[in-house]
């Protein structure tokens, strides 16, 4: 669906981007993860054709980003971090519009901005104007406007920022719905727990350049970084210590009580295993849990820059 390679871009002798290579696959749920001024939203508006890149290529869906612009429009949606409302419309109003932008009129219109509200859940406010709603509605209503087209490839740019948990839970599920329906997303966060529970897999950039890609399980696989499983034993814990001690994904293992915890640098799949191992060889387990796995601590071992905000770059190249 997506393939970047050798991404380049400068804003005067600031490298924003790197050689960047990247490849999201159809249907993948990625996330894009990085400090500020990392290259996150530059890497979003080269992709979405709002900026021009020095060197290197984008494929999306099989069309030249850098060289069919017009193409590429009926192909993607995107969601900027910082984004104006036409405040004195309503908010059916501000649907309609944006509809008729891409040739969408009439009956056929309504019928997909009514279906689009319902589906981030601002049915209900079609009468409102945009003015009043709430800033999550507003969040809201700007992901409805971005699926209008109805585009494969969704480029969503800190689409949670600001909001409150509540709130960011709601969009989690408005989003996992829209992914439901084919669509492929790239979407970029500082919420990194909500990242690693929701993306099928997430890319860290660093400096303009990706540093770590794949599963969040594959990740920390690869860095040694699971977190421990927490087991709780009823009865007689020798067996089960005995189990975990010829297991090789075992790397360690902490005794209090009967309650084990193991650093165990294994998958899902493995995990499931050596659950079902311990219960075949009579050990009787009360509890078994992974703990969460601690991607800011991750996060922060592959990330070591300090902060530069990339709209700085802007403001700096265009004086």
């Amino acid at each position: 669906m997506l393939k970047i390679k050798g991404l380049s871009k400068s804003y005067g002798k600031v490298r924003a981007l790197n050689n960047l290579n990247l490849q999201i696959e159809e249907g993948e749920f990625f996330g894009f993860v990085g400090p500020n001024g990392s290259g996150k939203t530059t890497t979003m508006r080269i992709i979405s054709g709002l900026l021009k890149a020095d060197s290197g290529s984008v494929i999306i869906d099989g069309i030249d980003a850098l060289k069919e612009p017009q193409a590429l429009k009926q192909k993607i949606g995107y969601m900027p971090d910082f984004f104006g409302v036409y405040d004195n419309l309503k908010a059916m109003e501000y649907m309609m519009f944006y509809a008729s932008t891409y040739g969408i009129v009439g009956d056929t219109a309504k019928k997909t901005c009514l279906d689009l509200m319902e589906l981030v859940g601002l049915k209900d406010k079609d009468k409102t104007y945009v003015d009043s709603l709430s800033r999550g509605m507003k969040q809201r209503l700007c992901l409805a406007r971005t699926l209008i087209h109805d585009p494969k490839f969704l480029i969503l740019d800190e689409p949670a920022s600001g909001l409150d948990p509540r709130v960011r839970y709601e969009m989690k599920i408005i989003l996992e719905k829209i992914k439901n329906r084919g669509k492929t997303i790239l979407i970029s966060s500082h919420i990194l727990p909500e990242i690693a529970e929701t993306c099928t897999s997430i890319g860290i950039i660093e400096r303009g350049s990706m540093v770590v890609k794949g599963t969040v399980d594959e990740i920390f696989m690869a860095r040694g970084a699971f977190a421990p499983i927490k087991i709780k034993i009823l009865g007689d814990k020798e067996v089960a210590i005995k189990i975990l001690k010829e297991n090789h994904l075992v790397q360690n293992i902490t005794i209090q009580a009967n309650n084990l915890t193991v650093l165990f640098n294994g998958n899902d799949e493995k995990t499931t295993d050596l659950l079902a191992q311990l219960i075949k060889n009579g050990v009787r387990i009360s509890s078994f849990a992974r703990q969460e796995s601690n991607l800011e601590s991750l996060f922060m071992d592959v990330t070591k820059k300090e902060d530069i905000d990339e709209d700085d770059w802007n403001i700096n190249a265009e004086r």
